[in-house]
């Protein structure tokens, strides 16, 4: 066995890699004849995009670990954060080439359906004439062109806004130009009456280039972006005493805008003296730069979604309405249907309503004492914060732990919270050292003299726009001892714990991690009868992966649902040959966390709002329920049954760390779990 700075090496595999071969099974949807034209535009945004934050988070995080003078190993394979870049960079580069060729090909099919992206030189001369005159009325104004020399410093390039970059020349001397793309301006113009051919606003604003810059020659020119840093720490930042700490996250936000750059994207041909000096200027190596051949924010195909869909509705997945749930009237009040059932919705399928509802029936119920709940990430507008505050106008204690860290969701999150206070809810910020992360809302009425309890618990956030792009799913029980540990756990959290061990639920880092480990030695005494079902979005906590690999050695079968990072290599003979782990990729996010441990009868089942990293079992508050219903257990069997089934989305990992798809069955069959379960809606 190889060890690297005495980590095991031998069946891991190294955690930014295995994030970046999810990312490549995304731009795979995008070469997925069955998949509807326009969606695959689509997934391809959706691979630049999570490169993008790809860069600010993870690869911002490197960045300043190697500034460190010890910086830390990787837990998985033991690299140093400067060696872990230069692997990365490696990929990545291979990666933008790919999606270049994707993106190249695609476009080619879409001309078909005569929906045409086109360069400022392919317009016909109406359409040229029309472009002009847009220039002049509305972009032109907009403009702020710069040359960089010694009365114009080089300016701040905010994060991944786009620019015009120029080699310019004048009486023998070169110059660096720049001209922001104004964000006011939309990112194409359509130029035809039914709106498929269209031209991005950046290639219009190039073709003007000399005329912009008519006192100079422009030699070379580009579109560029560059891509910042958002790693920020709220917990290292010296503030008074008495700061409150939704004005403290204000004040770190915003230094986000200044935080150092971490790549340089290019479309374009720049000279290389003009690179180079750009590259100087934003202390980047040519290992961050990388140069592409295509648009490099795909961000327009949802505006042009809207255009187009209604008239060709053909290229695009078919629309659906997120279903009510069987087993509640929608006609009949939710709370005592609730209060004599368990409840399991599962998300996009079922819709988010009854939900909702429950909230604004309880905002009103006279019954009702108080309302809890922990949110991590809301849509911008949604019902759920007013029915909240309705609820607090009307008398109930309404308590709301709002996680004011949830990264790229601070701003969004201290507004709801000003509004929140207004309305005279309790505010809680979450905990000094730790991320609040659990889904959980507690329900607490009296009726008759006697308390009731109402919990809701889920593997996904409380917003009201990724519940019909996400699958998650969401637990209602009764169950008085749940109901007993969740008001024990908003107790802890309100005075400053981080949740303790409780009777049923298990909330992290308290206990999650030692449980699951405990459950996993049960399955470790059955020998080859042990069963374990994981499915979660990531899996990089190295003791429960050295767990995992105690139990395949015990031969444990464990089957695995990882949809992105895997730092656990199966198949590996004597090691990992009795673990298989699966991807699949879809039409909607797989996002739901489900844990199983053992068989039938005997199976131990827990929802949870974690994954097993690091991060999740140790540095935030989780929580995992048990599922306890025997109906309900039989609704996330069959659920696991066609997802362990599906061979068209699915992609299993292989030793070497390279992802297959399974063939079609010996009858020719596949099956898309994600279409069987709209199929069971329909």
């Amino acid at each position: 066995m190889s060890r690297e700075n005495d980590v095991e090496l031998s069946y891991t595999q190294d955690r930014e890699l295995s994030w970046l071969k999810f990312n490549a099974r995304i731009l795979e949807e995008a070469q997925d004849p069955t998949v509807p034209l326009f969606e695959r535009l689509k997934f391809i945004a959706i691979f630049t995009r999570n490169l993008d934050e790809f860069f600010m988070v993870r690869v911002g995080r490197l960045e300043a670990l190697s500034l460190l003078k010890q910086p830390p190993a990787d837990d998985a394979r033991g690299a140093s954060p400067r060696q872990r870049l230069g692997r990365i960079f490696q990929a990545v580069a291979q990666l933008c080439r790919k999606r270049d060729r994707v993106l190249s090909a695609l476009e080619e099919e879409l001309q078909g359906h005569g929906i045409v992206r086109l360069t400022p030189q392919e317009l016909t001369g109406r359409e040229r004439r029309q472009a002009e005159q847009w220039f002049q009325d509305c972009v032109a104004p907009l403009l702020s062109p710069l040359v960089v020399n010694s009365h114009h410093p080089f300016p701040h390039l905010p994060n991944k806004q786009l620019f015009l970059a120029l080699s310019l020349r004048r009486e023998g001397e070169n110059y660096l130009g720049l001209v922001p793309i104004p964000k006011a301006l939309p990112p194409f113009l359509c130029l035809d009456g039914i709106h498929r051919r269209y031209v991005l606003s950046e290639q219009i604003i190039l073709a003007h280039a000399q005329s912009i810059f008519s006192h100079y020659t422009v030699t070379s020119q580009a579109v560029i972006t560059v891509t910042r840093s958002a790693d920020l720490s709220f917990e290292d930042e010296d503030g008074e005493i008495e700061e409150d700490f939704r004005q403290r996250v204000k004040r770190i936000l915003k230094k986000r805008p200044r935080l150092c750059p971490v790549r340089l994207e290019i479309w374009g041909n720049l000279n290389k003296t003009t690179l180079a000096r750009l590259q100087a200027r934003l202390d980047l190596e040519e290992g961050q730069t990388f140069r592409m051949k295509g648009p490099l924010s795909l961000g327009y195909a949802y505006l042009l979604e809207k255009i187009l869909f209604p008239q060709r509705p053909d290229l695009f997945y078919p629309p659906f309405s997120p279903r009510w749930p069987q087993a509640l009237s929608p006609r009949k009040k939710l709370i005592p249907q609730l209060l004599c059932r368990d409840l399991l919705l599962c998300y996009p399928y079922h819709s988010m309503a009854p939900f909702l509802l429950l909230i604004r029936e309880a905002a009103s119920d006279p019954a009702v004492l108080s309302i809890k709940i922990t949110i991590y990430r809301l849509c911008a507008q949604g019902k759920l914060m007013e029915y909240l505050a309705a609820a607090a106008e009307n008398g109930k204690e309404v308590t709301v732990l709002l996680e004011l860290r949830a990264r790229f969701d601070e701003q969004n999150n201290i507004h709801w919270a000003e509004r929140l206070e207004e309305a005279g809810c309790t505010l809680l910020y979450g905990l000094e050292h730790y991320k609040v992360h659990a889904k959980i809302c507690l329900i607490t009425r009296r009726e008759h003299g006697k308390l009731q309890t109402i919990t809701q618990l889920g593997t996904g956030n409380y917003n009201e726009k990724t519940v019909r792009l996400y699958s998650d799913l969401c637990l209602f029980t009764a169950d008085s001892t749940i109901g007993a540990d969740a008001a024990a756990f908003f107790q802890d959290l309100a005075t400053g714990g981080s949740g303790r061990c409780c009777q049923r639920l298990l909330p992290a880092p308290a206990c999650l991690r030692n449980s699951f480990l405990t459950l996993i030695d049960r399955e470790i005494a059955k020998g080859d009868r042990g069963f374990l079902f994981f499915k979660c979005n990531s899996l990089t906590d190295r003791v429960v992966i050295d767990k995992l690999v105690q139990a395949s050695k015990a031969g444990v079968h464990i089957l695995m649902n990882i949809r992105g990072i895997t730092c656990l290599r199966p198949g590996i003979p004597g090691l990992t040959d009795h673990i298989q782990i699966f991807s699949v990729v879809g039409r909607f996010l797989e996002h739901a966390r489900i844990y199983i441990f053992g068989k039938e009868n005997d199976a131990q089942i827990y929802l949870s709002s974690a994954d097993l990293m690091t991060r999740n079992t140790q540095h935030r508050v989780e929580l995992a329920c048990p599922v306890l219903a025997p109906d309900l257990r039989r609704q996330i069997a069959h659920y696991v049954e066609i997802l362990c089934h599906d061979n068209k989305k699915s992609r299993y990992l292989q030793a070497d760390g390279s992802w297959i798809q399974l063939p079609p069955r010996q009858d020719g069959s596949s099956v898309d779990a994600q279409a069987v379960f709209l199929n069971e809606l329909r």
